[in-house]
């Protein structure tokens, strides 16, 4: 089954990073985000990827052009009067990475449909680029094929930013306290799957997916959530992205099953 990754917005909330590269491929551990949402569903089998690249997308393309040679032992020899190159060991993934250029400004749900012919009439996974999860994609898979819908997507509790009130009729406060997680609410965290039909849907590059497609769906009945209570974080700023690399640091990090 394919996996699809969102990879062409501007990044914007975190440009001190992202006016130098696309987010998905700022580094927290000494590699991209987006090679770590890889490794997560490459630890569970699923190998072959659709990036939907836009902003700077030559980047992305480079990066995987390179990522052989950068994992690989190599002997580079002139001596016959030619470059002879000879891999001896590789760690390389066993992937199969095809980087799609869906445009600088294209929307969400745009960029989706650009895929379309290299998705073809059958399941496909798809998440953002930029947040990284413990979700057991075994499971979602599982639960999306038990309903027989067009659409799941993994939702996960949002915490409140700020510290809970008690207020009274009389406007006076009667408690306080911290926000905890049960104040939240759900969201739409990515790690979808989607029926092939989910094409129809999408009418052009101005769609943005969150908006009239996932509505729409959910108005005939045919979006179900998958509530996730483990690990999620997604990387909009530089706060998140530190936070991120110190989980990493400290070998704490929940998403990271693989080894190194």
């Amino acid at each position: 089954m394919k996996v699809v990754l969102l990879a062409g917005g501007l990044g914007t909330r975190i440009s001190e990073e992202s006016q130098f590269k696309p987010k998905p491929m700022i580094e927290i551990g000494g590699q991209p985000i987006l090679w770590h949402i890889m490794k997560e569903y490459s630890w569970f089998g699923f190998n072959e990827f659709i990036i939907c690249a836009g902003y700077k997308q030559h980047i992305i393309k480079q990066w995987f052009a390179d990522y052989f040679l950068r994992s690989s032992d190599v002997t580079f020899d002139f001596t016959g009067g030619r470059n002879d190159m000879t891999v001896h060991h590789s760690s390389t993934e066993p992937w199969k990475v095809t980087v799609v250029d869906t445009g600088y400004s294209t929307m969400t749900g745009g960029r989706i449909k650009r895929i379309q012919e290299y998705v073809g009439n059958e399941t496909f996974m798809m998440t953002y680029g930029d947040g990284v999860c413990d979700v057991d994609i075994n499971k979602l898979l599982e639960f999306h094929r038990s309903h027989g819908k067009t659409a799941t997507l993994t939702a996960v509790m949002q915490e409140q930013q700020k510290g809970v009130l008690n207020i009274g009729g009389d406007n006076a406060v009667k408690s306080f306290r911290e926000k905890n997680l049960s104040d939240g609410a759900p969201i739409n965290a990515g790690y979808m799957v989607l029926e092939p039909e989910i094409f129809n849907y999408i009418d052009g590059d101005d769609t943005v997916f969150e908006r009239r497609p996932l509505e729409k769906l959910a108005e005939e009945g045919q979006l179900m959530s998958y509530m996730h209570h483990g690990f999620w974080q997604c990387m909009d700023n530089k706060r998140e992205m530190d936070m991120l690399e110190k989980l990493l640091a400290t070998g704490a990090a929940p998403w990271k099953r693989w080894k190194d």
